[in-house]
């Protein structure tokens, strides 16, 4: 028996999609059918992935969003949904990390951090929220009601780790919010989740995972390795499917066992 989740017909806007996770899950979205929008301050990165997945076949389109900016989160929404119709699902996985101590942790590092991670983060999913509460209630055009949000935390918001403190912080903050969400949007149809990654090598860390400082943290994880961003796609495509209408205010950890 096979099981095919099939999002042709949906628009899935995705923040922080230039590269890292956020490139492969607009990849993963598209190849299952869904219109995707790539939504990051570089363009130029953007460009090249709408290349890539119109070559595979796929509709893209990208629109320069930068999440510590209200006006801009307001105008990127609204000009996804004149190019490519109402957004149906939102992947909020915008993110930034800073490494320090909290005793040296500064006004601007915890800023910086959390401009970006929490407030980012909650004013994308209420601007996409309006417009899908809009939906449900008959106000906002679009024939599709409810919707799906995806929140992308961290296991850092479960786990709190040395030396990213503020970063964990940050994501425990999403988590909750996420809940919040749920408690209050789900009377509309709209299923908010968050996705927990554990340790994924990207472009941002790859460099790390050959140093010894990152042999070492290799060598503490349950299975002495570090996942790859196609490892999430299965967890998302669950969250995001048409079908997952009863998983709502679910927080699900892919950290390989981290977190046990």
């Amino acid at each position: 028996m096979s099981y095919s989740i099939d999002l042709s017909g949906r628009v899935a806007f995705v923040t922080g999609a230039s590269s890292g996770l956020g490139a492969q899950f607009a990849r993963t979205l598209s190849r299952s059918g869904a219109a995707v929008v790539l939504a990051a301050r570089r363009m130029d990165r953007l460009k090249t992935l709408r290349a890539e997945l119109e070559a595979a076949g796929g509709d893209a389109h990208v629109v320069a969003l930068d999440v510590t900016d209200h006006d801009s989160i307001k105008a990127a929404v609204a000009h996804a949904e004149t190019e490519m119709g109402a957004i149906d699902i939102l992947v909020n996985n915008s993110g930034v990390g800073s490494t320090q101590r909290l005793v040296d942790a500064t006004p601007e590092d915890f800023d910086f951090v959390f401009d970006t991670n929490t407030r980012g983060a909650f004013f994308v999913a209420q601007e996409v929220a309006k417009r899908m509460i809009g939906r449900a209630q008959g106000s906002s055009p679009g024939t599709f009601t409810g919707g799906r949000i995806v929140n992308v935390a961290s296991m850092g918001g479960l786990r709190p780790m040395s030396k990213i403190g503020v970063y964990c912080m940050s994501k425990a903050a999403v988590i909750h919010m996420t809940r919040a969400m749920a408690l209050e949007w789900g009377r509309y149809g709209i299923n908010v989740n968050a996705l927990c990654p554990g340790y994924i090598d990207t472009e941002i860390n790859h460099h790390q995972w050959s140093t010894e400082g990152g042999q070492k943290l290799i060598g503490m994880l349950p299975r002495k390795r570090v996942g790859q961003p196609q490892d999430l796609d299965t967890s998302l495509m669950m969250l995001c499917a048409n079908e997952s209408h009863f998983v709502n205010g679910a927080i699900l950890a892919a950290d390989d066992g981290f977190g046990v």
